[in-house]
This record gives structure tokens, sequence and C-alpha cells, in this order.
């Protein structure tokens, strides 16, 4: 559905623009390129912003937005805490998953994409503490400081955006993901 900025034909664009970008990355790209594929002109890309980097931005908060909505959504159905812990870094382990080697390595060199991916880190670790805490509160868990787990969590979050953890383990963000769920509810429930 489009937002009320956008019309149908740019919502459209915007995410035939989010498939390009997340499946061949942004940074070779030119504006001229970019129109081209998406089989319009530079002026309709102007309108959904005002440069390339606008424009690249504004693609990256697109897909992070649905991303963050779809991990939502399949927590709101999870009632178990543990479950709502695992639930939550798979989800974002499949939000992550179709995001192309060249889109993440674009978005590392390019910061108002990285301060966007930076963002929902952050967002993310601290939805994780949350779920957490919670979780304790309930019992479900062991009494666990949840801030640190949280902040632990955190810690190993980013250095997934950054990279840092496929250089040095081969897994990919979403695998990193995964693999950081199973640690985590495993540490909370033993």
């Amino acid at each position: 559905m489009p937002s009320p900025r956008r019309t149908a034909r740019q919502a459209d664009l915007l995410e035939r623009l989010v498939t390009l970008f997340t499946a061949e990355g942004f940074a070779s790209f030119t504006l001229d390129d970019v129109a081209e594929r998406l089989r319009c002109s530079k002026t309709t890309l102007y309108q959904l912003a005002g440069s390339k980097q606008d424009l690249v931005r504004e693609a990256v908060k697109h897909y992070f937005r649905g991303a963050a909505e779809a991990v939502e959504k399949s927590v709101a159905e999870t009632v178990d805490p543990a479950d709502r812990v695992q639930v939550y870094l798979t989800a974002v382990a499949e939000q992550l998953s179709p995001l192309s080697r060249a889109f993440l390595d674009d978005m590392a060199q390019f910061r108002p994409a990285r301060d966007v991916y930076e963002a929902n880190t952050r967002l993310a670790a601290d939805r994780l503490r949350q779920l957490i805490a919670e979780g304790v509160r309930a019992g479900a868990f062991r009494d666990v400081h949840a801030a640190f787990v949280g902040e632990v969590a955190a810690a190993t979050m980013r250095q997934i955006q950054l990279g840092e953890v496929g250089t040095r383990t081969g897994l990919t963000d979403s695998e990193a993901y995964e693999q950081l769920a199973s640690l985590i509810v495993h540490s909370v429930t033993s």
C-alpha cells in the first residue's frame, strides 16, 4: 500500500528499486543506470529522492522498515518467552537472507546507508533486551541480567552488521543471527 506521501506508481518504483539494490548493490549504478533498469525517467526517480545518495538511503530505510514490520509480526504471533527470542532473531535472519553480499558491502561503505543499518541494529538489540527481560520476569528464563545479555547480543549484532563476524567465521549475516539466536536461548534457559 502506498504511503500518504507516495502515489501507487512511486510505491511500486520504490519496491522495484529495493529489489534491484538488494540483489546487486548500488555503488556501481549511476542514476542513468537505475532509470534504465527500472524503465523510468530520472525525473521520476527525483520524485522519490533528490539525489542518488538520497535515493539509496530511502531504499535502505524502506527495506528495513518492511523487515522490522515482518519481524514484529512473527513475534506477535508467539507466546512462549524462549520461542519469542528464537522467533525474533530467526525472523531477523530471514529478513537479512535475501540481501546480496554486494548490497551489504555497499552499505558498509556508504555512510548514509550504514547509518540506517546501524540504527536498525540498535533497535533490534533494544528489542532483544526487552524480550529477555520479559522472559526473566515471567520466570521462563533463569535469573540472568537481561541488560547484560542484551549488551552482549548487541555487541555481536554490531559485529555482524559491520561484516566482522562473516569475515572471521564465513557465516552470512543471516546465518550469524541464527547462531546468535541459538546461543542466547540456550544460555538463558539452561
